[in-house]
């Protein structure tokens, strides 16, 4: 029943007398009676009656138990009845525009061999496939793998649209050119220190840090007889659309002889411009993790390497283990700034 209040607000009274008062209110209404959004996104059972709003898809109570246990950074939980909800997590879930196009980016490459739980699965599975679906991303291409936490703007535009179109084909009016390399954004990279780095004089080394990006070519001061320096130094660089790894390394001075090195690493720089261009504006974000870098074998990382939107900035905090050295470890914060900013 549509009650209509002199103030020209209304108020949605459903069966269950649960109360929807607003515009707002009443746009979720209309997204959850939407025929894809009638199931719950992971299951497929009937009604359902909760929602992660980050990710944008409306689930049943049973999935609504898994994604509260992967943490609100992942999924962030309310009931459509019974919880408060703002207008910010309201406008995301209608952007997104439900469960079939969530799912669309989330589900797109099931590999074969693994079925999607039914309203009649274990914990077990619900939890196995969710996890795979979310929190490890499994399903998506392993180049969109960025966590979808975003309060604000259009899941499904972010990144399929911006990903796959924008950043790929790279439209010419947000590049600049210099030469024949077109550019698609900074990056400003902030040495922040050095631990335990190796002795390359008699008892010390004056370390300094150089990195590389295709033809250029920066570095930092040198700090003279320190193991464990602080820099403290920003550093820039202009990426290219075609760009590869950052590659650094780290030199002891010489005065009379060549500099000897003390260690190298390789910065994989995919995981933030990918998020970056995905999330587009990060002025119209809240605080939160966008993506990251995983540590592996074939990378030099001490942990896994988060993205974030830090008060309106896209950054990322990396600690590195220098290779082909026997000791040696530095810390860095990476900064992306787009080229209209």
């Amino acid at each position: 029943m549509l009650l209509f209040l002199p103030t020209n607000c209304y108020v949605w009274l459903q069966t269950d007398n649960s109360i929807f008062i607003g515009h707002s209110k009443r746009r979720l209404k209309d997204l959850l009676l939407q025929k894809d959004n009638r199931v719950c996104a992971d299951c497929g059972s009937p009604e359902p009656k909760w929602a992660s709003t980050n990710i944008g898809v409306f689930i049943c109570l049973k999935c609504c138990g898994v994604h509260r246990s992967l943490g609100t950074h992942i999924s962030k939980v309310l009931s459509v009845t019974l919880d408060e909800w703002s207008d910010d997590e309201i406008d995301a879930m209608v952007e997104v525009g439900g469960n079939a196009s969530a799912n669309s980016i989330y589900e797109a490459y099931i590999p074969e061999g693994i079925s999607k739980p039914g309203p009649d699965a274990s914990h077990e599975q619900r939890s196995k496939f969710i996890r795979s679906k979310y929190e490890r991303q499994e399903f998506l291409k392993p180049s969109l793998r960025i966590l979808s936490n975003q309060k604000k703007g259009s899941l499904k535009t972010s990144l399929s649209s911006k990903i796959t179109d924008s950043f790929r084909s790279s439209s010419s009016s947000s590049q600049k050119s210099e030469g024949m390399v077109e550019f698609i954004g900074m990056l400003k990279v902030k040495v922040i220190k050095g631990t335990n780095l190796a002795i390359r004089d008699m008892l010390s080394s004056d370390p300094y840090v150089v990195m590389y990006l295709g033809k250029q070519k920066v570095q930092t001061t040198i700090v003279k007889s320190n193991l464990n320096p602080v820099w403290n130094e920003e550093l820039m660089l202009s990426v290219p659309q075609d760009y590869g790894a950052v590659k650094l390394q780290v030199y002891d001075h010489d005065t009379f002889s060549a500099d000897d090195i003390m260690g190298e690493a390789e910065i994989d720089i995919q995981p933030m411009i990918t998020s970056a261009m995905a999330f587009g504006d990060a002025g119209m974000f809240g605080n939160m993790q966008i993506g990251k870098w995983l540590k592996s074998t074939d990378n030099a990382l001490l942990n896994d390497s988060t993205v974030n939107i830090v008060d309106g900035k896209v950054k990322q905090e990396v600690n590195l283990k220098l290779q082909n050295v026997e000791s040696g470890e530095l810390e860095l914060e990476l900064e992306w700034i787009p080229l209209d900013q």
